[in-house]
C-alpha cells in the first residue's frame, strides 16, 4: 500500500462510459471531451480539484497540447474569469513532463524527466502541496504499477467510444480503493474520487 505520509499524488482524467480517455480517431477528435471541459460545471468542480497543487505531471502529447492552447485562451478577454484563473495556475504550476524523445519544455515552469517512477518518489518526499497528473493515461499507468498514487479523480462523461486509448489497461496490479466523494454534473458526467483503501 501506497506510504500517505508527504506529499499526495492525485490522478485526474476525463473518460468515456467504457474507459477511454481518448477515441479511435485520437484527440483531435475527441468533441466529447472538448463539450464536456468546456462546460461551467466542469470548471468549477475542477476547480476544486486543482487548487492546492503544486505540482502537474504530463505526459509529452498533453503536454503540448496544452502548452499549443492554454496561453491563448488565458490572454483572451473574452474567457470567463474561471477558465483564466485555470489558465494562470497552468502557466505557473511546476509542470513535469515526462518522455523518451522530448529534449526541452519551452511553456514556463516546465521541465522534462525520463523516470516517472524516480522523480514522483523524489516529489512525495519533498516540501510542498499535491501532485496531480493531468488526464495522462500513460503516466497514471506507469504510476500505479508503481505504486505511487494516492488519489484516483475521474469525470465519467456520458459517452461511448468504442475503442481508442484506455486508462485502466489489463495487466495492472490490483489494488483497493475506498471512495472519498461523488457528484453529478447538471450534463449527466459522474466524479468520483476514490483513496488509497
Amino acid at each position: 500500500m501506497t506510504d500517505t505520509a508527504g506529499r499526495r499524488v492525485i490522478a485526474w482524467a476525463s473518460i468515456s462510459i467504457d474507459g477511454y480517455t481518448s477515441g479511435p480517431e485520437g484527440p483531435a477528435h475527441d468533441t466529447w471531451l472538448y463539450r464536456h471541459a468546456g462546460r461551467q460545471e466542469t470548471a468549477e468542480y475542477f476547480e476544486g480539484v486543482w487548487r492546492g497543487v503544486d505540482t502537474a505531471l504530463l505526459g509529452r502529447t498533453n503536454y503540448e497540447g496544452f502548452a499549443s492552447v492554454w496561453p491563448a485562451i488565458t490572454r483572451d478577454p473574452a474567457t470567463d474569469a474561471r477558465t483564466r484563473e485555470l489558465g494562470r495556475w497552468l502557466e505557473t504550476v511546476e509542470k513535469v513532463v515526462f518522455s523518451r524523445t522530448l529534449e526541452s519544455a519551452g511553456w514556463r515552469n516546465s521541465r522534462v524527466a525520463r523516470e516517472p517512477e524516480r522523480e514522483v518518489a523524489a516529489l512525495k518526499a519533498s516540501d510542498g502541496g499535491a501532485i496531480m497528473v493531468l488526464n495522462s493515461a500513460s503516466v497514471i499507468q506507469t504510476l500505479l504499477k508503481a505504486d505511487l498514487i494516492d488519489d484516483l479523480r475521474f469525470a465519467v462523461v456520458p459517452a461511448l467510444l468504442g475503442g481508442g486509448l484506455r486508462l485502466l489497461p489489463e495487466g495492472l496490479p490490483a489494488s483497493g480503493w475506498t471512495l472519498a466523494s461523488s457528484a453529478t454534473l447538471a450534463h449527466g458526467a459522474v466524479c468520483l474520487h476514490y483513496r488509497r483503501g
